[in-house]
């Protein structure tokens, strides 16, 4: 039964008169003649007559207003039109949800909106860290090569090259790049041994992950390009640091030992060739002065013998007054030749061999 029935039933609950239902009388609202609904159509009407009388120049619209709100919509849309890129971002274009070719560098640039829209790139370096703990556990423990559990902590610095790709061809680029990061590094230390990460050859590593990751995501055709792979920390688990720390300590301890040890070896072998080849030395000079000695005897020899061959006599005489007088030279015995009358009645030896210990003495 509609609401507006004409019988008096005053409505689905009976009420009729002034009851205007179970709640009393209702609110009177404007009614048509003889008591009919208001018109949909008369209130629209009422209500255009009224807009137009608000409206500058009365009964019509100025075309003033209409060129001023076409001058609004135009700044509008050229203010949509034009956008502009920083210095670290680079934009790519797309025309009905499809990127363009080209690329958009720093700087202002136009488009036509709403047919074309903008994505940017941030070219800026990033860097993504891997192997910090999560909860209570680690996503950077690893199993080495020689069966050992390393904790590795390391950082991978990345940048756009193709922003398109970057944009269109992969949902969540951190997050990739830190999955697909921890994976090369698992596949890179679990084919070295734990002390190649630990100390003695962590920038091959690192060397060995970055090429892992830039090869993966070519093939996804991220358009990322992967700077940098830096190895912040490598530990063992904390359940067998003071194992491991004991094992570190006994190693260095072993390298001191033979490090001393060929010291000593070094300091021993030099001071053994230093004296053999003093040794050399010396018999070699000795050689060379018994050689020289022999060569100059033979030499002295030779040219008395010469002299001897030339003249015999007064070489025979010569040589026994040499040799006499080196044999009478430590002999304490005077012998006095006397040569004409004169006899010599004292002759004081004791002074003259005084005097030949100390020629100054006789001198004086």
């Amino acid at each position: 039964m509609p609401w507006n029935d004409k019988s008096g039933g005053g409505g689905p609950w009976g009420g009729g008169g002034n009851g205007g239902g179970p709640w009393g009388q209702g609110p009177r609202g404007p009614s048509g003649p003889q008591g009919n609904p208001p018109d949909l159509e008369d209130i629209i009407r009422r209500g255009q007559d009224r807009l137009k009388q608000a409206l500058p120049g009365g009964g019509g619209a100025s075309p003033a207003l209409f060129g001023l709100i076409a001058l609004g919509l135009a700044a509008f849309w050229l203010f949509q039109a034009i956008y502009t890129v920083q210095p670290d971002e680079l934009a790519v274009e797309l025309r009905f949800g499809k990127p363009k070719d080209e690329v958009s560098e720093p700087g202002l640039h136009f488009h036509w909106w709403p047919i074309e829209t903008v994505e940017y790139a941030n070219t800026a370096e990033k860097l993504i860290q891997v192997g910090e703990a999560r909860g209570n556990t680690s996503s950077g423990l690893m199993l080495s090569g020689d069966q050992n559990i390393v904790d590795v902590k390391f950082s991978i610095a990345y940048q756009v090259d193709n922003p398109e790709a970057y944009l269109f061809n992969v949902a969540d680029p951190d997050e990739m790049v830190r999955q697909i990061g921890e994976s090369a590094m698992r596949e890179a230390v679990g084919r070295r041994p734990a002390q190649d990460i630990f100390r003695d050859d962590r920038q091959g590593i690192a060397d060995a992950v970055r090429g892992i990751i830039q090869s993966t995501l070519q093939d996804y055709g991220a358009g990322i390009a992967i700077n940098a792979i830096s190895i912040e920390d490598a530990a063992p688990p904390r359940e067998v640091a003071d194992a491991f720390d004991e094992v570190q300590r006994a190693e260095q301890d072993e390298d001191r030992f033979v490090e001393e040890s060929n010291q000593y070896s070094n300091q021993k072998l030099g001071q053994a060739r230093g004296e053999a080849a003093q040794v050399r030395e010396d018999a070699a000079a000795y050689k060379n002065r018994v050689v020289q000695e022999a060569e100059g005897e033979a030499q002295r020899f030779i040219s008395v013998y010469d002299e001897y061959a030339k003249a015999p006599e007064i070489t025979r005489e010569r040589l026994f007054i040499e040799t006499m007088e080196k044999v009478l030279k430590d002999s304490n015995k005077v012998i006095i030749g006397q040569e004409g009358q004169g006899v010599v009645p004292y002759l004081p030896l004791p002074e003259l061999q005084k005097r030949g210990q100390n020629p100054a003495e006789g001198a004086n």
